[in-house]
């Protein structure tokens, strides 16, 4: 099964062994849901959450059978993983199975490069672009630009509009 990086333990908080998270991400109130996580990518290692918090747009977490400063002391700077789920919804991808896909000019049928980062403005998505010669292009991940995501074949298919690149 695939796991996605969601964080990583920090710190303690307080005095009965609760962790303070780093995410990855900003939608801490989904998080903030989760019943268990694990430690390793490949979801051997799991730990019940017995309880969460948000506090300044961090995760404190109560794991079963952490309740001592010293006993959570020792998870600092472990990475924290769930499950990916699959997706049904169209128009919506993982951040990482974008990476490396190769971006394709539909009009030309070239390749214009491989996205190598993500990134969201507010209002969408914006694609870092690594070009063949090593530039960087930026492309709005907007329905005008972005008109076909094959995550399978890592292929995704562009319209450029005029001045983009």
């Amino acid at each position: 099964m695939d796991s996605i990086l969601i964080g990583k333990i920090v710190n303690v908080h307080g005095i009965k062994g609760e962790v303070k998270i780093y995410p990855y991400t900003d939608d801490t109130y989904n998080l903030s849901k989760l019943k268990e996580i694990y430690f390793d990518s490949s979801l051997k290692e799991s730990y019940a959450i017995k309880s969460c918090k948000i506090i300044k747009n961090m995760l404190v977490l109560k794991l079963q059978g952490i309740d001592t400063v010293e006993a959570a002391d020792v998870l600092k700077n472990k990475e924290l993983f769930i499950p990916k789920l699959v997706i049904d919804e169209t128009d919506t991808y993982y951040i990482a199975d974008l990476i490396d896909c190769d971006v394709i000019d539909m009009e030309k049928n070239d390749i214009i490069g491989k996205i190598t980062y993500v990134f969201n403005t507010g209002a969408n998505d914006v694609y870092e672009v690594e070009t063949p010669d090593k530039n960087k292009v930026y492309l709005p991940a907007i329905k005008q630009v972005v008109k076909n995501v094959d995550v399978k074949d890592k292929k995704i298919y562009v319209k450029l509009m005029d001045g983009l690149i």
